[in-house]
């Protein structure tokens, strides 16, 4: 079986003194390579093209036969590294909990340990008849959660 932290070097070779990031790498037992990266401002199927071209460049498929597969990371897919938190601080995203709560609000900051996001919450002031909406910040560490993921609204 091909070792997955041999093919992570070679994308982070690739990927040394560009704008893109590493997403994931992963090999199944038949060998099926899954490379995910990803881009600020999204990933073009050029460098896919590019980058699984240098990956294939640097692997013999005499040794082993392999599939290859280089894509992005999906739009609406859970975050899985700490670069998608950063990208997409200032826009919606949703959290799900450890304990199945689920949460929608905008990402405001992401760092190591941990992120905030602001989320609007219907609260009853008193003298008041009606709830009002107030944002409230709530700040996850990365083990309380299931997944965070970008919330595309069409508005």
């Amino acid at each position: 079986m091909i070792d997955r932290n041999i093919v992570r070097n070679i994308v982070e070779e690739w990927l040394d003194g560009k704008d893109y990031f590493l997403v994931d790498v992963t090999v199944s037992p038949d060998d099926k390579i899954v490379v995910e990266i990803d881009h600020a401002e999204g990933v073009w199927i050029e460098d896919c093209v590019e980058l699984s071209r240098f990956i294939e460049s640097k692997l013999n498929r005499e040794e082993e036969d392999f599939e290859l597969e280089v894509g992005s990371a999906g739009i609406g897919q859970p975050f899985k590294v700490l670069q998608q938190y950063i990208n997409h601080v200032g826009k919606d995203v949703e959290v799900l909990t450890n304990e199945g709560v689920k949460y929608c609000g905008v990402l405001k900051n992401a760092d190591e340990d941990k992120f905030v996001v602001a989320i609007q919450k219907k609260v009853k002031t008193e003298g008041s008849k009606r709830p009002k909406l107030v944002e409230e910040d709530m700040t996850f560490a990365y083990g309380e959660i299931k997944y965070t993921k970008y919330l595309i609204s069409f508005k």
